[in-house]
């Protein structure tokens, strides 16, 4: 079962890597990391939530994975001295701490992290392959729906209402269907009170295990 970094490196050592880096606020909708970009730093995710997107040759988006609170970002593109492999973009205000390359090198290589951080990339490989095969093959509904829960699941405090700080328009480029096919997923649940539209265009999802329901069964 996927856990995220702060679990699989140990709280203390945690908050030794946290204080490497001071503290920095980032708006919701920030590029924290560009994909191609040259591996400079980490990022320690310490509050918020983001999308990790993955962007083709004719410049279409896939979702790859969304990500919580206790993360690193970008931490194998330093391990392996390559370009960053995706886009890490900020779902929500995040809390973060950037992490310069040489100092992550001598803390992974101080504490013997070099092979718990490869085994945890190799669990992100195969989670993002699941999110890819799932949007190569569920309906529109279904996509929507579990990309929903990823973000509710992945904000920085829970909540029986959440608010979604994306458009219908991002969301669509985000699961890969059009923009119309989205609205009609979106119309029932809507109607049923389930999820509104806020006035800055996001989401306030209201009850995303109806949601999951009534898009299971639509299949």
């Amino acid at each position: 079962m996927y856990q995220p970094h702060i679990d699989v490196i140990g709280r203390p050592l945690w908050k030794s890597l946290r204080a490497l880096a001071p503290p920095r606020l980032r708006p919701a909708r920030s590029v924290l990391l560009r994909q191609g970009d040259p591996a400079t730093h980490v990022i320690l995710l310490e509050s918020g939530s983001v999308l990790v997107t993955l962007t083709g040759p004719e410049g279409e988006s896939a979702l790859l994975a969304i990500r919580g609170a206790g993360e690193l970002l970008g931490e194998l593109a330093v391990l392996d001295d390559k370009p960053r492999s995706a886009t890490v973009v900020a779902a929500e205000e995040c809390r973060v701490h950037i992490v310069p390359a040489p100092e992550f090198l001598a803390f992974v290589e101080r504490h013997g992290l070099l092979t718990p951080m490869l085994r945890h990339a190799i669990t992100r490989v195969r989670e993002s392959e699941t999110v890819r095969f799932e949007l190569a093959t569920a309906s529109v509904s279904v996509r929507l729906a579990s990309a929903l829960t990823r973000l509710v699941e992945a904000a920085s405090a829970p909540a029986v209402e959440r608010v979604v700080r994306l458009t219908q328009a991002e969301l669509s480029q985000m699961i890969g269907a059009s923009r119309n096919a989205v609205g009609m997923a979106l119309k029932p649940w809507r109607e049923q009170g389930w999820v509104r539209t806020t006035p800055s265009g996001g989401l306030l999802v209201r009850n995303i295990r109806a949601i999951q329901s009534h898009a299971r069964a639509q299949t």
